[in-house]
């Protein structure tokens, strides 16, 4: 069912006729419904990654809302693909399902990191929704990607990281100037409280012990972002250029490779995990956790890049497909002027770098880079909620 659904979103995403007609069906059945479905003020409807994933900046968000006394009236529902994998303290509701739909016309407020109408557009005027997006954009998103028409005006609240992003939200996803928040993501407080936390180093190795990780040794996390898929969308399978035997022998002496899998990806190739690489793609790793123990990061196009930046920690880009890449899908920022010589090409480069490393130069080029993109607070999550619940009164 869920690989059938894949190729349905696959689909409406790369067929601007079909997406057309199928939408203004739907859309329009919803808005008459709507008429018969009354608001609830207490009902919260939240999702992450579509359904995918309980963690991100929703998560932040509402073990805020549930561990606060104020807001302990809130009827909080989570949206999932599969309800049943999780166990958390609240209601659940399988995404796409008829009782979504009614949920989400019920709900006073929306909350989450890619979006509650599902493609669609419904949303209630005395709804309040908060987007929090689910990264800062360095690969194009929203109508800057070919084919593409996004329209987030109806969006109450969005959340940005900065000038930089904010730009791209209001031009890319139409959201109106006037309801993006300067808050940077929720999820990354944690990020920004640990950086001058007065026993960084104890609260470090304690995660590496509860994560299993040597302590003896360098971490060194690799998150690659998704690919678009080449079965028009039975699968998002990600083959790389590497061969993990060559990092062992070259740097297992050193260093642990910890790997995220982006959400989207369905299979990472030809790859076979072990005690040198160790596969951290479940949510059973805090991603939060992972930036902390690390001591480099790999990626290429990932927002993550900006996650880690926080920490001030060394950054290297390898971008085995960067030319494609940047004409097919297209770029935000020129990583071989941000990033100079930590931008690599094939695995050699990877390892001559990782072994090269001035780790001082490179904590320092970190540190550069998120002074200029990013707004630096560990308060996100508190100015969200405010903002949703300020919202909320301005509507009464």
């Amino acid at each position: 069912m869920i690989k059938v659904k894949k190729r349905i979103d696959y689909l409406l995403k790369h067929n601007m006729l079909i997406y057309n007609l199928v939408s203004s069906a739907l859309n329009f059945f919803l808005f008459v419904l709507g008429h018969f479905v009354k608001i609830k003020e207490n009902l919260v409807l939240i999702n992450s990654y579509s359904g995918l994933r309980y963690n991100d900046s929703p998560k932040a968000i509402f073990e805020y809302l549930i561990s606060c006394e104020e807001y302990k009236h809130l009827h909080i529902v989570w949206a999932f693909e599969s309800p049943d994998k999780f166990d958390i303290p609240c209601d659940k509701v399988k995404i796409d399902s008829i009782r979504y739909f009614l949920l989400a016309l019920q709900a006073k407020y929306w909350i989450s990191n890619v979006n509650i109408e599902r493609g669609l557009r419904f949303k209630k005027k005395q709804t309040v929704y908060l987007n929090t997006w689910h990264g800062t954009p360095l690969k194009y998103i929203g109508s800057a990607v070919r084919h593409r028409k996004f329209d987030f005006s109806n969006i109450d609240i969005f959340c940005c990281t900065g000038e930089y992003d904010r730009e791209i939200y209001i031009r890319d996803f139409n959201v109106k100037p006037q309801n993006i928040l300067k808050s940077g993501l929720p999820r990354n407080d944690k990020l920004y409280s640990i950086l001058n936390a007065p026993k960084k180093e104890e609260l470090i190795l304690r995660k590496k012990k509860i994560l299993n990780i040597p302590i003896n040794r360098k971490v060194i996390l690799y998150a690659p972002t998704w690919r678009d898929s080449k079965d028009s969308g039975n699968s998002y399978d990600i083959a790389l250029p590497v061969d993990f035997r060559v990092w062992k022998r070259e740097l297992g002496d050193e260093y642990v490779i910890l790997f995220r899998a982006h959400s989207f990806t369905t299979n990472v190739v030809n790859i076979a995990f072990n005690d040198f690489l160790i596969d951290c793609s479940s949510d059973n790793y805090d991603l939060n956790d992972l930036l902390q123990v690390s001591d480099i990061l790999i990626s290429d196009y990932s927002s993550i890049i900006f996650d880690f930046s926080i920490l001030e920690k060394p950054v290297i880009c390898f971008v085995y497909d960067y030319e494609q890449y940047k004409n097919d899908r297209g770029l935000y920022i020129d990583l071989e002027k941000e990033f100079s010589d930590a931008v690599c090409y094939s695995q050699k480069e990877v390892l001559q770098k990782i072994k090269n490393l001035d780790y001082l130069e490179e904590c320092a080029r970190a540190k550069r880079f998120k002074e200029h993109y990013l707004y630096a607070n560990n308060n996100a999550t508190e100015l969200c909620v405010n903002s949703l619940f300020k919202k909320y009164k301005n509507n009464d």
